[in-house]
């Protein structure tokens, strides 16, 4: 090699992306012609976004490539995390941030004038998931990446996701998010791998060679197309691959059909097999709704299990290693029919006999259990698993005639037990529980925060924990820092990076060296202009889209989650309404406050969304009162999504985590909030009893029942009506909303909620609402005091390092999974000029 190419090579590898500024800005001006097409004068902010993104591609391809042959070559035990959700944010900024290169890119498009922020925003964030499930699953494959591990995510390419959301007349509007529209540079077909899935047809039972033997026959099938997505780790070369089905005909045109001049059923079958991957959760109050339903989890379960095998069988005759070199962990119930696909591929098509098949299928499967509400802990009619999944049923059927064996030898004559236990609910009408499947087909079971796993092994599963206590663990949950800190809050990565160093980015608890700065005033004075700097941002994004006014001068009061009642958004909204009778009735003055709300309802569910028109309906009324300017607002922000989190969760003061105590399994966007700065109003829910563990009880602002309270509140029958009566702020909010106050065409409209406050109140809220007032009272107070405030944000940020997703993973592969790093050494890059 000659003396110039050592000193390229040299130039090169001072980088750890393997290319020099130079390589890259050429790399991107070329994107831009022979990719988009254009040049600088012609292209639109998202063609540089386009080549921008190939051009971090290429840089990441040959790691993918080099991360995927080194796995074939050492064949480690593979992670497979199956999940029906991956709300994975924008990719381009993400991906910046892990390769090293975002200053680059800002530096190097402002050479063009260009801004890398509105670049960044022409990307559309990929619509694969509705709440904190989905957003859980895209952190963990980042923390995998990170660490090193050799994971694989597995899920649905949903052609228009979850939904996008629109406010007409202050109602949730449901429009097809369009997500692919402009196509995904970050996703890779790959049709050579296609899985042909069936539904329906029957169980023709024979004797062979090896006994009784069962063939699934006729039916209807469908192709699975996967598509790839690479999924960078942070300060290494490592990168691993989020694997996701779409649903493609088998016939895509019957052209005799279509010549006889029947057009529509040419085409029927094509539409039919595509509604699978078509939209997340569609809503299953019908028959057909429920069917499409257990046919998504169905459809990517069975595909990523063929892959899983396709994957192992290339290095291994027998299956007798398939726990030793694949763990699948099921997140959540939806797929938790992977319990019966497995050992359906392992008996009926690999012929492994049922005993032994039974203990691969228990070694290789974890479940964590991310809900403690009943109707979120899926039951599908016998009738429909019959008509849809014969085989399976049957399946389900020997394991449990199995199992209950095991019942019956532990509590003889104990029906009781076996009632509960039972994989089958015998009703009427006779449901398959798939939560207690996946207990019983999995070696783990985990909830998400430590109060959560405790209440999952005492009030979801007791008989399970008496029969395997050995099963049952905790996993606290965690957020990604590079994201949710040094993606969407560079101000305030940096200020700690100037102060503690970098090493926080992948050592989390780094920031545990912040805390002797808590009342460091240059500290405090930085962080609190960073923080009005995100208000400011914040309050101009409102002002563009909403059309409300925001002073970032005030205290930003902060919800924004999933629209559900236990997550008790009503409290916020009947707060709102408190102090604005405060200032409009009661001439008291209040500490001046914008209350930000968020979040999606699930189309089929009338109350969420009849809490969502109550939200915009108050902030219609106190944003035009002209008495109540500068000292009270109130915004619900439409489409609440990643891209949108960023935004909103570095600029909050105050977070708003106030679901029903012991309803909550974890929560993420607690975590978020602290870590960007925002103090916590919350109950001792999910992961809040950590948090406040961690911060301090003086740096957390608690308040309501604890879980033990509410189910003894529960027990003995709860009053709402005498909580109402001993609050007075509580009965007067509740008058105005019976008198029509803010539904002044529609008096009656509201009603309906004042006296589902009053008379049956099933998440606490009148119990709960005066404690919260109070609660409010000392956030005022201690808003008030700027440098007390600033000590307990420094405290919450320097205890966040326990909640990285980080953490969390490393706990999931030494405890469960038994997973190894394996480190991808990269070999130096030659710029071939």
């Amino acid at each position: 090699m000659t003396d110039s190419r050592v000193e390229r090579v040299i130039q090169v590898e001072d980088d750890r992306t393997g290319m020099s500024p130079r390589t890259l800005k050429r790399a991107l001006l070329d994107h831009l012609t022979f990719t988009q097409s254009k040049d600088l004068r012609s292209a639109t902010l998202l063609d540089v976004n386009f080549a921008l993104a190939h051009t971090v591609r290429d840089r990441l391809v040959r790691r993918w490539m080099k991360t995927q042959r080194t796995y074939q070559e050492r064949d480690p035990k593979r992670i497979y995390y199956l999940s029906a959700e991956f709300l994975l944010g924008r990719f381009l900024g993400n991906n910046l941030i892990n390769l090293g290169l975002y200053d680059f890119a800002e530096r190097g498009l402002r050479e063009y004038g260009i801004e890398l922020a509105d670049v960044l925003d022409e990307e559309r964030d990929p619509g694969l998931g509705n709440g904190g499930l989905g957003r859980l699953a895209a952190c963990f494959l980042d923390s995998m990446a990170t660490l090193e591990l050799p994971g694989y995510g597995y899920g649905i390419r949903y052609e228009f996701g979850i939904f996008r959301q629109g406010i007409a007349d202050g109602q949730q509007v449901e429009h097809p998010d369009d997500w692919l529209e402009f196509g995904s540079p970050w996703e890779f077909p790959r049709p050579e791998y296609a899985v042909e899935v069936q539904f329906g047809g029957r169980v023709v039972t024979t004797e062979d060679e090896h006994g009784h033997s069962a063939r699934w026959v006729d039916g209807t099938r469908v192709f699975g197309i996967p598509f790839d997505y690479p999924i960078a780790g942070h300060g290494n070369d490592t990168v691993n691959t989020l694997r996701l089905w779409a649903a493609r005909a088998t016939r895509e045109f019957d052209l005799e059909v279509f010549n006889d001049g029947d057009y529509r059923r040419a085409v029927e079958e094509k539409a039919l097999s595509e509604s699978i991957s078509k939209v997340l959760y569609p809503k299953d109050e019908t028959p057909a709704g429920k069917e499409l339903r257990l046919k998504q989890q169905y459809f990517f379960v069975a595909c990523s299990i063929r892959d899983i095998l396709r994957r192992y069988k290339k290095t291994h005759t027998s299956f007798d290693q398939l726990p030793a070199k694949a763990a699948i962990q099921l997140n959540d119930t939806h797929p938790a029919i992977t319990v019966a696909e497995l050992m359906r591929v392992l008996v009926d098509r690999e012929r492994v006999p049922w005993e032994r098949a039974w203990e691969i299928t228990q070694n290789t499967l974890a479940y964590t259990n991310h809900t403690l509400l009943p109707e979120a802990l899926e039951k599908w009619p016998v009738e429909l698993f019959e008509r849809l999944l014969p085989r399976h049923l049957s399946i389900i059927y020997e394991i449990n005639h199995r199992f209950l064996r095991q019942v019956h030898v532990r509590w003889p004559g104990d029906d009781d037990k076996k009632r509960k236990l039972s994989l089958i609910d015998e009703g009427p009408p006779r449901q398959v529980r798939m939560a207690n499947l996946a207990v019983v087909g999995c070696h783990s079971i985990n909830g998400v925060a430590a109060l959560h796993s405790e209440l999952v092994k005492r009030d979801l599963f007791p008989e399970f924990v008496e029969l395997w206590p050995e099963r049952f663990n905790n996993k606290t949950n965690g957020v990604t820092p590079r994201r949710w800190l040094m993606g969407c809050n560079r101000p305030l990565a940096a200020a700690v990076e100037r102060r503690i160093g970098s090493g926080f980015a992948t050592r989390l608890d780094e920031l545990r060296k912040l805390a002797p700065l808590a009342d460091d005033r240059e500290l405090q004075d930085e962080l609190w202009q960073i923080k009005q700097g995100h208000k400011a941002s914040l309050a101009r994004m409102v002002a563009d889209e909403v059309g409300v006014t925001l002073d970032p001068q005030m205290l930003f009061d902060v919800q924004v989650k999933r629209i559900h009642e236990y997550k008790r958004q009503l409290m916020c909204a009947l707060h709102v309404i408190v102090l604005y009778r405060r200032l409009r009735f009661l001439n008291q003055d209040i500490l001046p406050r914008a209350v930000i709300i968020g979040g999606k309802a699930a189309p089929g569910y009338a109350r969420a969304k009849k809490h969502i028109r109550l939200i915009n309906d108050i902030a219609s009324v106190v944003n035009a009162d002209p008495v109540v300017a500068g000292r009270l607002a109130c915004v619900f922000v439409p489409n609440y999504s990643v891209s949108r989190a960023e935004r909103i969760i570095p600029a909050a003061n105050l977070s708003e985590q106030i679901s029903t105590a012991g309803k909550e399994a974890s929560g993420t966007g607690n975590m978020k909030f602290q870590m960007n700065g925002a103090l916590t109003i919350g109950t001792l829910d999910g992961a809040n009893v950590e948090i406040r563990e961690q911060v301090g009880a003086d740096n957390f602002f608690l308040f309501g029942l604890t879980a033990e309270e509410a189910a003894a509140t529960y027990a003995r029958g709860h009053d709402p009506e005498r909580h109402v009566r001993g609050c007075e702020e509580l009965a007067g909010a509740l008058e105005l909303l019976e008198r029509g106050f803010f539904s002044p065409d529609e008096p009656e409209l509201y009603r309906d909620v004042a006296t589902y406050v009053r008379q049956h109140d099933p998440y606490l809220i009148a119990a709960d609402f005066a404690d919260y007032l109070a609660c409010q009272a000392r956030v005022e107070r201690a808003y008030l005091d700027r440098a007390g405030w600033m000590h307990k944000v420094v405290k919450n940020i320097a205890h966040s390092g326990t909640f990285s997703s980080d953490r969390t993973i490393s706990e999931y592969a030494r405890e469960i999974w038994q997973a190894e790093p394996v480190h991808i050494e990269l070999e130096p890059y030659v710029d071939p000029s």
